[in-house]
């Protein structure tokens, strides 16, 4: 994994990075085949905000971003997974369940994690409506980082990246989309390659990948595998987006919704 960002080495010993999911080798989604019917105000909002706190990042000493990381990051020993009674000492913790989706450790990270939303996110939303893919989203983004958190329930190492929300995205779009293309990008050496990829075939490679890489990553000391991918996020991630997507869809497409109300008010 390649951080863009001079501090690098600083927080690759100290940060457990969930790796963008839409860095998969040189292949990079250029955007895909969906018609939205409406304005997406969730995934706009989130790509803003995962923006203002990177460029607070950014402006950051390398020590005071270590203590950001340490406090808002997802540090899975803090979380008491073995007795979760002693949360109830400092409930406050809890909160880092959703701050760590916000945080971001260099250039690549944050730029590879807000494309990828930015060209799924939109259809997912449209599918959902605005107040239901938030609250998938955050939904999302907490199991998939206690997945990661349970396969190394003592580890102090902050976890950060909004991936594991963001390959729930990918679940959904995979359910709901298996017949859209994907445009795409492969670099082959230096030479482009611009192709079109079935999404059931982009989404399914990716998912496969991380799987391999994760259990892989089983045979790691925690030691070894700390500043590395938390490859158990992103496959949570994908995984509940799966199979929970449906609780998230309403009966009737929202944007033919609206489109009733305005022509019913005339």
């Amino acid at each position: 994994y390649l951080w863009g960002f001079r501090r690098e080495s600083l927080f690759r010993r100290h940060t457990f990075s969930d790796h963008g999911p839409g860095a998969v080798a040189q292949v990079i989604p250029l955007r895909d085949s969906v018609r939205t019917y409406s304005f997406p105000v969730v995934n706009i909002s989130l790509i803003g905000i995962n923006t203002l706190i990177f460029i607070l990042e950014i402006s950051m000493s390398p020590t005071a971003l270590e203590r950001l990381f340490a406090n808002f990051g997802l540090v899975p020993a803090r979380l008491h997974l073995d007795d979760p009674l002693a949360l109830l000492s400092n409930p406050i913790i809890l909160a880092t369940l959703i701050s760590y989706l916000f945080l971001h450790g260099g250039w690549l990270h944050y730029l590879s994690n807000i494309w990828t939303l930015y060209i799924f996110g939109d259809n997912v939303e449209d599918r959902m409506g605005s107040a239901r893919y938030l609250v998938f989203y955050l939904l999302i983004g907490v199991l998939s980082g206690l997945l990661q958190a349970l396969f190394d329930p003592q580890s102090w190492t902050p976890m950060i990246g909004a991936s594991g929300a963001i390959a729930g995205v990918l679940g959904a779009f995979f359910m709901l989309y298996p017949r859209a293309r994907v445009f795409t990008l492969i670099l082959v050496l230096i030479f482009p390659w611009f192709v079109q990829i079935p999404a059931l075939i982009y989404l399914g490679v990716w998912f496969v990948l991380q799987l391999f890489s994760g259990i892989a990553a089983l045979n790691l000391p925690s030691a070894a595998s700390a500043g590395g991918v938390a490859w158990w996020a992103h496959i949570g991630g994908f995984v509940f987006g799966v199979l929970f997507y449906r609780l998230f869809i309403p009966p009737v497409h929202p944007a033919y919704h609206r489109r009733f109300l305005k022509n019913s008010d005339e």
